[in-house]
């Protein structure tokens, strides 16, 4: 006996990897003008974080204030996945950020701040408006 372990032989099989797709969603990056709204909490609220969109990109994400800690992070799922249903549903950014704006309360922690819609000159300063408050 040497003491050698045999080797499986499956790990010389030849390992294929297909490439599938998952759900349809919008870019989450663009350099060009977005629309945005400020995600507020329901109960007290404090500001969560910011949905933006920009057509010119296809782009659209949820931006979490990072002073909101874990609440606002854990509120991306919630509006990521309302923008996924909208993508899916064929809607551009605009659309789908109109509709979140102003639709029904959202299930989840948070809300659109009424009168918060406005514009940016690119989701870098959303992003920095999130990190920065």
């Amino acid at each position: 006996m040497t003491g050698e372990r045999p080797i499986n032989p499956r790990f010389n099989d030849d390992v294929h990897f297909n490439l599938v797709s998952g759900p349809p969603r919008y870019r989450n990056r663009t350099d060009k003008p977005v629309r945005y709204f400020t995600v507020v909490d329901k109960q007290d609220g404090a500001v969560l974080g910011y949905l933006w969109a920009g057509d010119d990109d296809d782009a659209a994400a949820y931006e979490p204030r990072q002073a909101a800690g874990p609440v606002g992070a854990n509120e991306s799922m919630s509006w990521i996945s309302r923008l996924r249903e909208a993508k899916a549903r064929g809607l551009r950014p605009s659309q789908a950020l109109a509709e979140l704006y102003d639709g029904p309360e959202p299930g989840g922690r948070g809300r659109p701040l009424p009168g918060s819609l406005t514009d940016a000159p690119n989701a870098g300063v959303v992003e920095a408006l999130a990190q920065g408050d």
